[in-house]
């Protein structure tokens, strides 16, 4: 039986993070194993601290704690620090040959501006792997152009794909460019990890919402390439002009099921919808056809589905011909789910200040890595003293001064701060 370091475990992340994109990058590193330390700034720490529901119970009620916070960052120990104090700069440099990576998601140039470059820190730590998350990247003509998500999903291509035909384009109602740049810079460190183990050597590494969001393109680009103007993708809103049945059909009121096929599925579906007839109509006898008639076609689909007494019944009737399916599921609906619930997909925990809340669970499953059955999210600056121990072996008093001067900052809920003692 190993005894030895699994997964992670061993390496220390030192946690630049805010919002979304770089926390996300730092969790999933924690829920693999390494320590992350969450560098928070004075005086409110993340700004997503003041994001969803806060705690009920009157003596918590003015916590740093969030369901916003709780999500994107539990599993690492929050450090809050007044970098603008004198000695501050400092004191996180003098850690930083005890990190393995860094990581940070303010706009370009900001992180240059706390002391923190790679110039910097590579001359502290040569062994370090930084990584830069941003909005359009470190270089480039957009660089400096302040964004968020969905900023980068317009500049990518992205949003001009969302939504009906006869209307604008369409937002995206959840940070899908955020999360997914936050799991593809975990990937990267992860990658750089091995690259140092192999050579010895850290790096830097970027990661960029519009890179992520370009990247989520899975046919169009070599055909624009070849042919130029003449592919023009665009929206196409619940049922798309492809060879199907493509799209999202209703059953009734507002229940919808969707239903993804390709050509040699064709029969499957026929013979779920009992309808051998329609293999010989020439609106749909041929797959281009069947994409020239795709209103004609969803219109017969839709009728058919709507004779079912559920939409379960009917999703039944489709399943049983092997016809890839769905129900679309509202965020509530997904969360019951017995199979996202039996997977740990959706993860329920115990927090102590929050109660019974979920979060989304690690969407990769590792055999020889167990599931934590609880996580810790951290109050504001909740692990200044162990952080100041263990990385820098400051004592008591050392560490009571640190908060005279203003240097550490603390949730107010964790009771008398250091230096009143």
């Amino acid at each position: 039986m190993m005894n030895g370091p699994r997964m992670l475990e061993g390496y220390r992340v030192l946690d630049f993070g805010q919002f979304v994109a770089g926390p996300t990058c730092g969790r999933l590193l924690a829920e693999m194993g390494a320590e992350v330390v969450k560098l928070e700034l004075a005086p409110q720490g993340d700004r997503v601290r003041e994001g969803g529901f806060k705690p009920t119970q009157p003596e918590y009620k003015q916590s740093s704690q969030s369901t916003y916070y709780f999500q994107h960052n539990h599993s690492k120990l929050s450090f809050a620090i007044d970098l603008k104090k004198a000695g501050a700069r400092e004191l996180v440099t003098a850690m930083l040959p005890k990190f393995d990576v860094l990581t940070e998601n303010f706009a370009p140039g900001v992180i240059s501006r706390l002391g923190f470059s790679y110039e910097n820190v590579k001359k502290v730590n040569p062994r370090i792997i930084m990584c830069s998350i941003s909005m359009a990247g470190q270089t480039g003509p957009l660089s400096t152009k302040a964004g968020y998500d969905h900023i980068g999903q317009s500049y990518a291509g992205i949003t001009d794909g969302l939504g009906e035909p006869d209307r604008g384009p369409a937002m995206a109602t959840m940070a899908i460019g955020d999360v997914s740049t936050g799991v593809a810079t975990a990937m990267g460190i992860c990658a750089a990890l091995l690259h140092r183990e192999r050579t010895g050597e850290g790096q830097y590494l970027e990661g960029s919402l519009l890179d992520t969001y370009f990247h989520m393109h899975d046919q169009h680009v070599p055909k624009i390439a070849l042919a130029g103007d003449k592919v023009r993708p665009t929206r196409e809103g619940q049922v798309p002009r492809a060879v199907g049945p493509l799209g999202i059909y209703r059953y009734r009121d507002n229940q919808y099921i969707t239903i993804l096929t390709t050509p040699h599925q064709w029969p499957q579906v026929l013979r779920a919808m009992n309808r051998p007839d329609l293999a010989d109509d020439p609106r749909f006898a041929k797959p281009r056809s069947r994409a020239l008639n795709h209103l004609d076609l969803k219109e017969i689909i839709e009728q058919w589905l709507s004779t079912f007494s559920t939409r379960d019944d009917a999703l039944a009737a489709l399943d049983k011909e092997r016809v890839p399916c769905g129900p679309v599921l509202t965020v509530n609906e997904a969360m019951a789910h017995p199979h996202l619930n039996q997977r740990k997909t959706v993860r329920w925990v115990d927090d102590p200040l929050l109660g019974r809340v979920a979060v989304p669970g690690i969407p990769v499953k590792f055999s020889a890595w167990p599931d934590r059955m609880q996580l810790r999210a951290a109050r504001l600056g909740e692990d200044n003293e162990r952080v100041l121990r263990e990385y820098l072996d400051l004592n008591d008093s050392q560490i009571r001064e640190l908060y005279r001067s203003g240097v550490l900052v603390r949730d107010a809920t964790l009771g008398p701060s250091p230096a009143d003692s």
